[in-house]
């Protein structure tokens, strides 16, 4: 089964089902309280984050960083 206790269905890279995937791989490490697995899974997950961004929006992940730091800020100041 290799580094993941559960079943998970492999996604394509650039849809949203690799990010779908790389979610539940990271849901698995976290249950397995596996710290090294989860930094690996979060990469993963920023990586299919950024090949979807890419690939139906153009966008790069500079472009979405952009994006959440004005998020976090009013996330900080509890406002939208």
């Amino acid at each position: 089964m290799g580094y993941h206790k559960k079943q998970i269905e492999r996604g394509i890279y650039g849809e949203f089902s690799k990010i779908k995937e790389e979610l539940q791989e990271l849901e698995d490490a976290f249950e397995q309280h596996d710290k090294i697995l989860q930094i690996c899974e979060l990469t993963d997950l920023i990586g299919a984050i950024e090949g979807y961004a890419q690939k139906h929006f153009y966008l790069t992940l500079g472009d979405l960083k952009k994006f959440s730091d004005k998020t976090k800020s009013a996330f900080r100041e509890n406002k939208r």
